[in-house]
C-alpha cells in the first residue's frame, strides 16, 4: 500500500460467510452501497465495476480484482472519475477488506484504501467509509 492509509473497521453479529455475502453479492451491496449496481465475477485479474447516482449525478467507477480469499480477505483496485483526476494507474487507489472470526460468532470486519494524497484526504476517506461498513454491518446482520 502507498501513500497515506485511509481505515475503518466494525464487528459485525454475524458469521464470516455472512458478512462475504454481504460484501460480494450485487443484490446485497446495493443495499449498502447506496445503490450501486456492481459487476465482476471475483476472479483474480478481472475488472470491476461500480455504477449508480450520486447527488443527482450518474457515475461509473473502476478497478480490477487483486485478491480473493472467500471468507477472509478481498483486494482490488478503484477509480473513480468523480476524483477529478485522469484514469491513470497512479489515480488508483488499492481496497482491501479484511475479515477476522471472533470467538463468540461474530467478524471483525476491517478495510484499508491506499493512495490518499495526505492524511487529511485519508482520514476523510476514513469517516466515509466507516459509514459504508456501518451500512454493510446492518445488511450482514438482516441475513
Amino acid at each position: 500500500m502507498t501513500g497515506h492509509i485511509a481505515q475503518a473497521e466494525v464487528i459485525v453479529d454475524a458469521p464470516p460467510r455472512a458478512v462475504w455475502g454481504a460484501l460480494t453479492e450485487p443484490d446485497r451491496v446495493r443495499s449498502w452501497m447506496a445503490g450501486t449496481t456492481l459487476t465482476t465475477d471475483w476472479q483474480v485479474g478481472s475488472p470491476i465495476t461500480w455504477q449508480g447516482e450520486m447527488e443527482g449525478k450518474p457515475y461509473e467507477d473502476k478497478g480490477e480484482v487483486l485478491e480473493v480469499e472467500e471468507g477472509h480477505r478481498l483486494s482490488m483496485t478503484h477509480y473513480s472519475p468523480l476524483m477529478g483526476q485522469e484514469d491513470r494507474p497512479e489515480n488508483y487507489h488499492t481496497v482491501t477488506y479484511t475479515l477476522t472470526p471472533t470467538r463468540d460468532g461474530r467478524t471483525t470486519l476491517a478495510l484499508e484504501q491506499d493512495g490518499n494524497d495526505s492524511q487529511e484526504q485519508a482520514d476523510q476517506f476514513s469517516q466515509s467509509w466507516q459509514g459504508m461498513l456501518e451500512s454493510l454491518k446492518s445488511t450482514a446482520e438482516s441475513g
